[in-house]
C-alpha cells in the first residue's frame, strides 16, 4: 500500500494511472482546498493539522510509504484544524513555516519517518516524466541564449534550500525570480519584448530534497513563454517533471523555441 499526499497539477493523476495500471493498492491524503480526488473511493480529504488522523490511517492500511506529489500550498497556521496530534506538532511546523515552504515539506517529511513511515521519489513510478541530459529541439541557443543560461544557472545555485525560488527568467536587461506565485505568475508579470529573446532557467533549489517538490514544465508554461516572446526552457536534468511531453515537443518546434536539459 502506498500512500500519496497529493497536490494540485496534472502530476497527481498520472502518479494514480501509473498505480492503477501496476494494480499497486493506494491511498490519497487529499490536500487540495477543492478536494480534486473525492470521487476516488480510495482518497481521503483531511487537513494537514491532523497528524493523528493521518496517521492513525496510515497505520491502520498497513501503509509504510507515502510519496508527496503536486502543488500543495503553504497551510495558514491559524487557520488549521489541529487534533491532539496535531497540537503536538504544529510548534515544528511553525518554526519551519518562517524559513519557507520547502522547509515545511522537510519537516512532515522528518515527523513521517519518526512514526516508522517513509518518504519514497515522487517520480519512482513514473521515470518516464523526467527528461536526461540534451538538447530536446531542433533550435538551439545561440550565444546571448547561453550567456543568459549560465546567469540563470549561477543565480539559482545560490538560493537557499529553504527559499521558493525554483525559476529565473533572464534576458538582456532583466534578471526576474520566482515569488511564491509560482512560475506561472512569474512569466505573467514580465513585459512582453519585440524581439523574441530571453530564458527561463527551472531547477531545484540548492540541497532540495529530490524526492519531493521538482520542478515541472507543460505545455502550458511553454504557451506563456510565447506570448511574452521567450525563447526556451533549461531544466536539470533527471531532476524534472515535464507533463504533456509530446504536446510541448511539437509546439516548441512549431514556434522556434528550445528546450534543454543541463
Amino acid at each position: 500500500m502506498i500512500g500519496l499526499f497529493l497536490g494540485e497539477t496534472d502530476f497527481p493523476k498520472l502518479i494514480i494511472k501509473k498505480l492503477k495500471k501496476k494494480k499497486i493498492k493506494y491511498l490519497i491524503i487529499d490536500l487540495t482546498k477543492k478536494n480534486i480526488f473525492k470521487n476516488d473511493s480510495n482518497s481521503y480529504h483531511i487537513s494537514i493539522g491532523q497528524f493523528g488522523k493521518i496517521l492513525n490511517l496510515l497505520n491502520y492500511k498497513k501503509c509504510k510509504k507515502v510519496i508527496f506529489a503536486g502543488k500543495i500550498d503553504k497551510p495558514q497556521i491559524n487557520k488549521l484544524k489541529l487534533d491532539l496530534k496535531g497540537i503536538f506538532y504544529i510548534t515544528r511546523i511553525v518554526k519551519a513555516a518562517k524559513k519557507g515552504d520547502a522547509a515545511i515539506l522537510k519537516e512532515l517529511i522528518k515527523i513521517l519517518l519518526e512514526n516508522k513511515i517513509r518518504v519514497i521519489s515522487s517520480i519512482l513510478f513514473n521515470p518516464e516524466l523526467t527528461l536526461k541530459k540534451g538538447i530536446y529541439s531542433k533550435i538551439k541557443p545561440n550565444k546571448d541564449d547561453e550567456l543568459y543560461i549560465k546567469k540563470g544557472i549561477k543565480i539559482l545555485k545560490k538560493t537557499s534550500s529553504y527559499d521558493h525560488v525554483q525559476a529565473v527568467i533572464v534576458r538582456k536587461n532583466d534578471i526576474i525570480k520566482e515569488t511564491r506565485s509560482g512560475t506561472g505568475k512569474l512569466i505573467k508579470s514580465i513585459k512582453k519584448n519585440k524581439s523574441q529573446n530571453g530564458v527561463l532557467i527551472k531547477f531545484p533549489k540548492t540541497k532540495q530534497d529530490l524526492r519531493v517538490d521538482l520542478p515541472t514544465i507543460g505545455i502550458n508554461t511553454f504557451k506563456d513563454l510565447k506570448s511574452k516572446n521567450l525563447k526556451g526552457i533549461v531544466v536539470k536534468g533527471n531532476q524534472n517533471i515535464i507533463l504533456n511531453r509530446k504536446d510541448c515537443f511539437k509546439f516548441i518546434d512549431k514556434n522556434k523555441m528550445f528546450l534543454i536539459a543541463k
